[in-house]
């Protein structure tokens, strides 16, 4: 698999991989000269404009996932799998972002609230709810690793280097930077990214139009010719996109969820005025909606190769895309997409660290061992930068070892992987979102008891391969495993604000 790319390709490959480094090292460092604390590395201490905030959205919304991994699920399964992944779930996810953002934003800058976590410790009064939310947000991890390995697979092709190295490269570069960036450089380098990945996901869009030549009918004959399931609205070869709960109920659900991560929501506390929040949403969602219909080129992949094969070696679902772009693109072309593919996981890989580094930071080391810290606030602003590097290189060596478990030996798809871990994390913060943001009066144990109750159902569900009641659908689905377990969390989290709001009256 590694000898796809021709020497031209891998020569230039690196030329534009050393530029692309230089570059973001440029910004990295105009970024980390204004950090003095904690809190200019959480949320920035430069003012951005709405617009500029607004590609870091889209930028940080899309991943690997949507450039690199989904992609080739689409590819083994189908028109089923784009009804879900490029219509019903980003449909869903846009509306809620719209919903959510305003009030999330309204007492996250009135708390100074750096991660979820301090979020949901300012909003509810309680101090272990916070520690329970920072503890939950370790499950992103899972993310991390999906766009290591969508990066490594990219990168391994482009350049034929081993997958070892790469992800050992990939893991120094950007863990290393971050170490320093924070959000400073970080929607810099996201807006460059944004910009790369719009022109990337017009030519990958576009990569495909001579199967057009026969309109939409004649291209569905041809994906019917390789497997007659591959034109269907439901794929029964698939534990995905069985049947309509799969499909719609699951993916609406979890779309509506979906916004509830750190790295999404709390981008809108980058905005130093309230003005701006339209705009800023305005120009993330036309952007995002652009990014999330690239999952369409997995069925062009498809058609490239339709036994799934390169070499007579049969492909991975993770594989897939990065085969298609080194197969099919001129030098150039390929390069450019190639480098639209590392930004799509680039840019969510800075803001899951930056997030994620903060929460262990600020919300899991300063409440346990605070009073170890120097009391004098200038020394403790550097020390906690220092615990917050630290805490960096840290997940830097989980996400090694965990990603190259992936590369090896995956269930299907490093997607599933991930979305155990981060589905059941934002199945979680669902409810005390909501509440939080639409009801005034909450008894603190209300939110408690959504977020436990989603917690064990999502588990249980995945790991018990539970089935859904009327449908094909089962917990081994990680988006059926969410839906049952929002659905939980909601009908929980309904009875309890009944039952505790009558005892308080």
């Amino acid at each position: 698999m590694n000898g796809l790319a021709s020497q031209q390709m891998v020569t230039a490959g690196w030329i534009l991989i050393l530029f692309y480094m230089a570059v973001t090292l440029y910004f990295v460092i105009r970024g980390a000269l204004k950090i003095k604390t904690l809190s200019d590395y959480a949320v920035g201490s430069v003012t951005f404009s709405p617009a500029a905030v607004g590609l870091a959205l889209a930028a940080s919304m899309t991943s690997a996932a949507t450039f690199i991994i989904n992609p080739g699920l689409i590819a083994f399964y189908g028109i089923s799998a784009v009804i879900s992944y490029a219509l019903v779930l980003p449909a869903a996810a846009l509306v809620s972002l719209v919903l959510l953002t305003k009030g999330f934003r309204r007492h996250g800058t009135a708390v100074k609230a750096l991660s979820m976590a301090q979020w949901m410790g300012t909003r509810y009064q309680s101090k272990g709810f916070a520690l329970f939310f920072a503890f939950l947000s370790l499950l992103l991890i899972t993310f991390i690793v999906l766009i290591m390995v969508g990066l490594v697979q990219v990168l391994s092709k482009t350049l034929n280097v081993s997958q070892f190295y790469i992800l050992i490269g990939i893991c120094v570069f950007i863990f290393g930077y971050m170490a320093f960036g924070g959000a400073n450089s970080m929607v810099y380098t996201n807006t460059i990214q944004a910009l790369l990945m719009l022109v990337v996901a017009f030519i990958l869009l576009g990569s495909g139009y001579e199967h057009f030549s026969q309109g939409v009918h004649g291209f569905l004959d041809k994906l019917a010719a390789i497997d007659p399931r591959l034109a269907q609205p439901t794929n029964a070869s698939s534990f995905l996109f069985r049947d309509f709960f799969e499909i719609y109920i699951a993916q609406i659900i979890v779309g509506i969820a979906i916004v509830c991560q750190p790295h999404i929501i709390t981008k809108s506390l980058l905005l130093k005025s309230d003005r701006d929040v339209n705009r800023y949403l305005t120009v993330g969602i036309i952007v995002q909606m652009i990014f999330f219909f690239v999952v369409f080129a997995g069925l062009y992949a498809r058609l490239a190769f339709p036994d799934l094969t390169v070499n007579g070696a049969p492909l991975k679902v993770d594989q897939i895309m990065s085969a298609y772009v080194v197969k099919e693109f001129p030098v150039f072309i390929g390069l450019l997409v190639v480098m639209g593919l590392i930004s799509a996981g680039i840019s969510t890989l800075e803001g899951l660290i930056q997030s994620l580094s903060t929460t262990i930071t600020s919300d899991i080391i300063k409440p346990l061992f605070g009073q170890f810290l120097p009391t004098d606030d200038q020394r403790r602003a550097k020390f906690e930068i220092g615990i917050n590097k630290g805490v960096i290189v840290l997940l830097a060596l989980v996400s090694i070892l965990l990603s190259y478990r992936q590369l090896t030996h995956p269930k299907l798809s490093v997607a599933m992987f991930a979305q155990n871990g981060v589905y059941g994390y934002f199945a979680a913060a669902f409810v005390p979102i909501v509440l939080g943001l639409f009801v005034k009066k909450v008894p603190k144990i209300v939110p408690m008891l959504a977020a436990v109750a989603a917690v064990l159902v999502h588990f249980t569900m995945y790991y018990g391969k539970v089935m859904v009641p009327f449908t094909k659908s089962s917990g081994e689905n990680p988006g059926v495993a969410a839906a049952v377990a929002i659905m939980a969390a909601v009908i929980t989290g309904a009875l309890s604000y009944l039952i505790f709001r009558e005892k308080k009256a």
